[in-house]
């Protein structure tokens, strides 16, 4: 029954986040296409408009978490939505490219996922807490998959515009879930799950955990500069932007089940390590294919669907890896450290695509991604894997 109640509790506050990442990932597949409704838009300032929101979740995730400690995991919960909705609101009304970027910016400073992580901590028992994580996980690729067909589709109905207004009711949303469905936490829970200070310096001194870090930080860069080239290259097929939703729904749907056999063969058979290094290389493939092939449909649906097998696989995998290399007792403040990696992955990836689009093209944007995912691809050949079903760190030391 306990079990029931917990995993109840875990279902509504990942409801809650699906709420919160719909409202972020929903321009991913329209900023490029319907950002040029903005005065003084170029491709620059868009692929910054698209990763920006990193780069204050970054610099805010960690404070955020911290605050909970001291505030109320509830109440900080409230306080990010708000930000976020209001951030929505503000880019929703902006006519100027500056009041996007600013409206972007302020939707980031609702940094409440460590805060969320922590409450799932607090309310959930040792032996159903990593299943709880994996839920929490699982939450944010369906989220991402939602996104990508449901923010074309309110754009037909309004532009841009339309999908900040639903984000700004998604924030409202979440808040009915938080107060509706979610005890608070026990007042001596408080501090037992979140980033600590003291324990940065041994969570940035382990080696894997900063190969794991500099992952998370590669996927969500690539992630963020695919999108600024991709819906383009769907558009120059001749396919108009309110009719994409049609191609992402089921890229996604089929390249969650590509990704299954994979999962198996990662867990069950115990390998990992080849599985990582094989998503890896699928990335950089499907950049390349991307590149060569996008401007048809067919070798879009291709790039797209291998690149999103690939992502999804290490997206649900490499926090689970992570909890496992982390030193019991610094858990959470080593994910509010590969939180603000993600986050600032997102950001660069947006701004540096943006940039590399601008001045050489499909090129400059594939070129960027495929330098990085080789230098990921290195890395990983270094990560120590722990054994199978262990849920400790290699050490705490390296």
């Amino acid at each position: 029954m306990q079990q029931a109640s917990e995993m109840k509790i875990v279902g509504s506050l990942a409801l809650l986040y699906v709420f919160r990442m719909l409202g972020l990932f929903m321009v991913f597949p329209i900023m490029m296409i319907y950002g040029d409704e903005y005065v003084g838009s170029t491709t620059v300032l868009l692929g910054m408009a698209l990763g920006l929101y990193g780069v204050t979740q970054a610099v805010f995730q960690i404070p955020m978490g911290m605050l909970s400690d001291v505030w109320g995991r509830k109440q900080v919960i409230v306080l990010g939505l708000a930000l976020f909705g209001l951030g929505s609101v503000i880019a929703a009304v902006s006519e100027s490219i500056w009041g996007l970027l600013i409206g972007r910016l302020l939707q980031g400073t609702g940094a409440i996922a460590a805060a969320i992580l922590a409450l799932v901590g607090d309310l959930t028992s040792e032996k159903n807490r990593t299943k709880a994580m994996a839920v929490i996980g699982a939450s944010i690729g369906l989220s991402f998959a939602i996104a990508l067909f449901l923010g074309p589709l309110l754009a037909t109905f309004g532009g841009i515009s339309t999908v900040f207004w639903a984000s700004s009711l998604f924030a409202v949303a979440g808040m009915v879930i938080l107060f509706w469905a979610i005890p608070s936490a026990p007042p001596k829970t408080q501090s037992s799950n979140i980033a600590v200070p003291a324990l940065l310096r041994t969570t940035l001194a382990n080696r894997d955990l900063l190969r794991l870090n500099w992952a998370i930080f590669c996927l969500h860069f690539v992630l963020t500069a695919t999108f600024v080239l991709a819906p383009v290259l769907l558009e120059k097929t001749g396919l108009p932007g309110e009719d994409h939703w049609h191609y992402y729904l089921p890229i996604m749907l089929v390249a969650f089940i590509g990704m299954l056999p994979f999962m198996f063969l990662a867990e069950r058979k115990q390998k990992m390590k080849f599985v990582m290094l094989l998503a890896i290389l699928s990335l950089i493939a499907s950049e390349c294919i991307l590149h060569f092939y996008g401007g048809y449909k067919s070798g879009w649906i291709a790039a797209l669907l291998w690149f999103f097998v690939a992502f999804n696989l290490l997206e649900a995998t490499l926090p689970s890896l992570l909890s496992k290399q982390a030193p019991l007792g610094s858990k959470g403040t080593a994910m509010g450290v590969y939180s603000t990696c993600q986050f600032l992955g997102a950001a660069l990836g947006g701004i540096v695509g943006g940039l590399m689009f601008d001045g050489f093209g499909s090129a400059g944007v594939v070129a960027a991604c495929v330098a990085l995912c080789s230098l990921w691809f290195i890395s990983a050949f270094w990560l120590r894997f722990p054994p199978h079903g262990n849920n400790r760190a290699v050490s705490t030391s390296e």
